[in-house]
């Protein structure tokens, strides 16, 4: 006979093994946004899902990091050489990698995760969120891509991606590239449920991201059905 216990378990098993969080590396100004980010690092350790983020100790990122670390998760932070004077001021959570720039942080972040979240933040937010976005339509990944509309914090986002649907700059079809919601655990269930968008002969492309012998800087390689021309992006 199932207990509630196995219930709960079955109804907590993901497909993903590990979940990249962009964040702000401040708090914001409403306690709602705190409340997400602790929110959102016990749902993901209740789905045994390891935490891979900015590797910053403050803000946003320090919260979700020392909650997911301190119920057990595992945590990998990864951060630019020239940001660990400002981004981490005290105690950090789990592993600390260094990069050499922000380039290869987003590729590393990348190609560490299986999905995407992002919970409020700044412009570094936006760039990071918009950028896997934009990858995501290019078919360089089919990773889920969510983003944690807390306390409608991204409605005017929501609207002008919805603008430029209407005004002919987005596919319809590519609308649907990432998901939101206004709370982690439903988020989360959208991520698990999410099914890649395939919109012809560029969501086909293969990726990889790999290191190069004679230049350590991160680049996405993929080559696009039908040719065996492989297409360089640095990161």
């Amino acid at each position: 006979m199932q207990t509630a216990l196995d219930k709960r378990i079955e109804i907590v098993k993901s497909r993903f093994k590990r979940v990249c969080v962009f964040c702000g590396s401040s708090t914001g100004n409403k306690d709602c946004y705190r409340d997400a980010a602790i929110d959102l690092a016990q749902e993901l350790v209740e789905r045994k899902l390891n935490l891979v983020y900015g590797g910053g100790s403050i803000g946003l990122m320090g919260l979700v990091s020392q909650a997911v670390h301190e119920a057990g998760g595992h945590v990998l932070g990864v951060i630019p050489r020239t940001l660990m004077d400002k981004e981490i001021t005290g105690e950090t959570f789990g592993e600390v990698r260094a990069v050499a720039d922000m380039h290869q942080r987003k590729a590393e972040m990348a190609s560490q995760s299986d999905c995407f979240i992002a919970l409020p933040g700044g412009y570094g937010t936006l760039e990071e969120l918009l950028e896997v976005i934009t990858w995501a339509q290019l078919g360089i990944h089919d990773k889920p891509v969510g983003l944690l509309n807390v306390d409608g914090y991204y409605n005017y986002l929501l609207t002008f991606i919805d603008k430029a649907v209407d005004d002919g700059f987005i596919k319809p079809s590519q609308r649907h590239i990432f998901v939101s919601a206004p709370n982690c655990k439903e988020l989360v269930e959208k991520l698990e449920a999410y099914e890649p968008v395939n919109d012809g002969v560029i969501a086909k492309s293969k990726w990889e991201v790999e290191k190069k012998v004679q230049n350590p800087q991160k680049q996405v390689v993929f080559c696009p059905p039908n040719t065996s021309i492989p297409t360089e992006i640095a990161l």
